[in-house]
């Protein structure tokens, strides 16, 4: 538990004070004034250690740590922690949407958690320390459903997740002293986190994933001129469409996988390819769902799912409700976003991971 190990340091007289509380949590949590500013509300146990990733994002005005999901008003940290009141440890951040999307913290949210932990996280057992999601609007959920349902086809972790998605009800301010803890009491801090066992548990999970995922550079605008054609920079930085029937892949019957023209990064596979009879590269599903990203397009007359990679933010195209089953899915990317790799060629690029898909 978090608080037998602050008592630990205690004893071993790292720093001198108690974990309990000093006064009553603070109300609920209010943005600025700046009415282009949103929140976000994420539980992944001690709020101490989920207050850095955050706070150092650009677009993230605050972060404030506090509890929300619970039945009693105005708890304090000694109710929260005896698991009696129904909250959970949580973080509000408050961001500009203009600097940093929505999608962007649920993929950082993922990274400082076990998703997989029923009881607690890490070494703070109860409920209260449980992770979840708790959405502010319709939307919000709707991404928070999606980036879970990625996560569990990207079967990083061998145990089901079970991380909750709940709606946003009140949010209390957690006590001050709890605020920027790690910055205000660095040593005791770092105690507690080094034996909580979350970093070593996020090294084991996400550690060759991350170098894996720098090895997807996205060059300068500059740089994309240069190498791309005026069709593939114009798909692929100004949210172009080719012509149909008019491009690479939309009749390709070769099997091998679909990587992004910027990047590298792996897309799509001719596994899930079809024809839609669209005129362009069509498939059911993705191959990383973690390298593909979904956000609102209101560009036409109608409200669509545009399609982007995650590493490149390249526009892809985008994804209908009219594909067969079993998903029911239609991807439909323009070629021009594309590089086929032929599965004889995986080896030789640098993808021999996928050979065995084909097998």
């Amino acid at each position: 538990m978090k608080e037998f190990l602050l008592i630990a340091v205690v004893l071993f007289s790292i720093l001198d004070g108690c974990s309990n509380a000093e006064s009553p949590a603070g109300g609920v949590s209010m943005s600025s004034g700046n009415k282009n500013l949103e929140n976000a509300t994420f539980a992944g146990g001690c709020f101490w250690c989920m207050e850095p990733p955050f706070e150092k994002l650009e677009g993230v005005v605050e972060v404030i740590s506090g509890y929300t999901g619970g039945h009693k008003k105005n708890p304090t940290y000694e109710e929260v922690s005896s698991g009696t009141t129904g909250h959970y440890e949580a973080i509000q951040v408050i961001y500009d949407p203009s600097k940093i999307r929505y999608e962007e913290l649920i993929e950082i949210f993922w990274r400082q958690i076990d998703p997989t932990d029923a009881g607690g996280s890490f070494v703070d057992r109860g409920t209260q320390y449980s992770s979840a999601i708790f959405y502010h609007n319709d939307e919000q959920k709707r991404l928070a459903e999606l980036s879970k349902e990625k996560l569990e086809k990207a079967r990083i972790y061998e145990k089901p997740i079970i991380t909750e998605i709940l709606k946003f009800d009140i949010f209390y301010r957690a006590e001050d002293y709890h605020q920027d803890y790690y910055k205000k009491n660095t040593i005791r801090y770092k105690y507690y986190r080094g034996r909580s066992g979350r970093d070593q548990f996020l090294k084991k999970i996400w550690e060759g994933r991350e170098k894996n995922e720098e090895s997807f550079k996205n060059p300068s605008k500059e740089g994309l001129m240069k190498r791309l054609t005026p069709l593939q920079f114009k798909v692929t930085q100004k949210n172009g469409t080719e012509p149909p029937f008019q491009n690479e892949y939309w009749d390709n019957k070769k099997e091998g996988i679909y990587v992004d023209i910027v990047s590298g990064e792996p897309l799509f596979s001719s596994n899930y390819k079809f024809d839609s009879g669209t005129g362009w590269p069509s498939f059911t599903k993705p191959l990383e769902p973690n390298n593909i990203v979904e956000r609102e397009d209101r560009s036409l007359f109608t409200v669509r799912t545009e399609v982007k990679s995650r590493h490149a933010d390249s526009h892809l195209g985008h994804v209908f409700n009219d594909g067969p089953k079993p998903s029911g899915l239609r991807y439909c990317i323009n070629s021009a976003a594309l590089r086929f790799i032929p599965k004889e060629n995986l080896e030789k690029e640098g993808y021999g991971n996928y050979i065995s898909i084909f097998k």
